[in-house]
């Protein structure tokens, strides 16, 4: 997935403007992602472990930022631990990307479309 390539601007002031790439929506988008119990991955196989190792920018693999009038969507491709329920670990990742990425940019997201990508086989601890 690829994100649209413009930045939106966030907050005007007195001493100038402040915009907002998609890239750090997507980073931002996937950190809190694979904070979600039962998300072992972002799809392209980035875990939290990882992103210290391969960088950040990795981390947006498989997230698709969409600009809109003042507000962004938000489509993401996670993969799940086996065991774990689909629709919770889903609504839980929509919660906490929303959360995160409004209290970060101040920006309203309208919508997070969550796609799964495939179960890990390997069973995790819930």
């Amino acid at each position: 997935m690829s994100e649209e390539k413009r930045n939106l601007k966030i907050k005007e002031g007195k001493l100038g403007e402040v915009h907002v790439s998609p890239n750090v929506i997507a980073m931002i988008a996937g950190l809190a992602a694979t904070e979600v119990e039962g998300v072992t991955s972002m799809n392209g196989n980035i875990t939290n472990e990882l992103v210290s190792k391969l960088g950040m920018k990795n981390l947006s693999k498989g997230i698709r930022v969409v600009f809109e009038q003042d507000s962004c969507r938000i489509d993401i491709a996670i993969n799940i631990g086996y065991g774990f329920a689909i629709p919770e670990v889903s609504e839980n990742v929509q919660d906490r990307v929303k959360s995160a990425v409004e209290n970060m940019t101040g920006l309203e997201v309208s919508g997070v479309n969550v796609k799964v990508a495939s179960v890990e086989l390997k069973k995790l601890k819930k």
